[in-house]
């Protein structure tokens, strides 16, 4: 087993064995913080995740978001080319949870229209791990990566994740690696340089 895949094997089963008590603390925290960030009061179109392997809960987020009359998406896997869109979804549709389940195990919105991520102000990534560089690894698939690449507009990245998925180390990124432009903790918040 390489390095990369004992770090994805030992955070995930970290991340799965949180008890729920520790995720809604996590999520009170990683609310607190977002809401005193300049980023998330200056952006209209936000895009975030529904938690499905232990990330990060974003259920508080997405609620904030509707009460500061923020424009909600949740991302899509586009089958064509692997890449993700972006899903505007009203309040209605969140709280009567109107979504499908993908084959790979998380939910996703039901729509015919999707955004390009170039149209998001902020965008809110899972995450395994990260370094002090910002440096993200995913669960593996490359969705985010690949969906950032061939993005015009970069909307501003911002990781959410557990205190452990920080890595003091530096890990090895690779040339199709999409770097955060910050990580948000329940402790804190790390800011890199793109």
């Amino acid at each position: 087993m390489n390095e990369l895949s004992f770090i994805r094997k030992n955070l995930r089963s970290k991340r799965r064995s949180l008890s729920s008590f520790e995720q809604k603390q996590a999520q009170l925290d990683v609310l607190h913080h977002l809401n005193t960030l300049p980023i998330f009061h200056s952006s209209k179109k936000i895009g975030l995740y529904l938690h499905a392997f232990g990330e990060v809960h974003t259920e508080l987020l997405i609620e904030l978001c509707f009460k500061k009359n923020k424009q909600v998406y949740l991302p899509m896997i586009c089958s064509m080319n692997q890449r993700l869109v972006w899903v505007k979804i009203s309040k209605n549709q969140y709280i009567n949870r109107r979504f499908s389940h993908h084959p790979l195990g998380m939910k996703e919105p039901m729509a015919t229209r999707a955004k390009h991520v170039s149209s998001l102000d902020l965008l809110i990534m899972p995450l395994l791990a990260c370094d002090r560089y910002g440096t993200r690894i995913g669960m593996g698939g490359g969705y985010y990566d690949r969906t950032l690449a061939s993005a015009k507009h970069k909307p501003y990245r911002l990781g959410l994740a557990h205190p452990f998925q920080f890595i003091e180390y530096t890990l090895k990124r690779q040339s199709w690696d999409q770097p955060l432009d910050a990580l948000l903790t329940p402790q804190r918040v790390y800011y890199f340089k793109r």
